[in-house]
């Protein structure tokens, strides 16, 4: 498939947002989730480039360039995303191996991911709503890096080998980090950082599927 590059033009926008728990990634609500209209002013053009579902949490990036949004939601470009992901239970080898080669969610295989146990356990803010922890049952954390985002795709992979995900973050898309933002908290990127964004999605464009 061949997309027209679009990255040159009108000035491009980019924003990072860390978007808490109970929020969906739109500027209208949904039910009694909360919007991003609830939080500081957005420039008006920008829309988010992907989603997290309300009960996830973390880095969310907005723009209004088509071209950049394309790259960050078209699995074709292979772009990758990380999680940290708290889990029932300690993952063993065999359950962490599966999670790496592929896990078959309604009929398809998931794409390899890159799979890690977070040691020490990682320090975040706390929920707002707080986990359903049960007091005999130990909990962990994975790092998680997927090139795809089909729907609930983590919380399903880790059901799938037995360890149920209880708190679901982004942390990264590519190379841009929650790093000075907390949750609620937006931040602009200045042109060299959206320029650093364009040269990487172009690369991306080179080597995808």
């Amino acid at each position: 498939m061949y997309i027209r590059d679009m990255s040159t033009g009108p000035q491009k926008i980019c924003v990072l947002f860390y978007k808490p728990y109970g929020v969906v990634s739109q500027f209208t609500r949904e039910g009694t989730w909360r919007s991003l209209r609830d939080f500081s002013p957005f420039p008006e053009e920008v829309y988010p480039a992907g989603r997290l579902d309300a009960d996830s949490e973390g880095l969310l990036l907005l723009t209004n360039n088509n071209w950049i949004k394309q790259r960050l939601t078209d699995p074709v470009f292979n772009h990758p995303r990380t999680y940290a992901v708290q889990v029932e239970r300690i993952p063993g080898e065999a359950a962490l191996e599966v999670l790496r080669s592929g896990v078959n969610i309604e009929g398809k295989k998931t794409r390899p991911a890159q799979v890690r146990i977070i040691e020490p356990e990682p320090d975040f803010p706390e929920r707002a709503v707080p986990i359903r922890r049960r007091k005999l049952i130990p909990t962990a954390w994975l790092e998680v890096v997927l090139t795809e985002g089909r729907n609930r795709q983590v919380r399903r992979m880790t059901a799938a080998v037995g360890h149920p995900t209880l708190r679901l973050i982004r942390t990264r898309i590519g190379d841009l980090t929650l790093e000075g933002l907390a949750p609620g908290g937006q931040r602009e990127l200045d042109s060299r950082e959206v320029e650093r964004l364009c040269r990487s999605l172009r690369a991306l464009q080179r080597g995808g599927r």
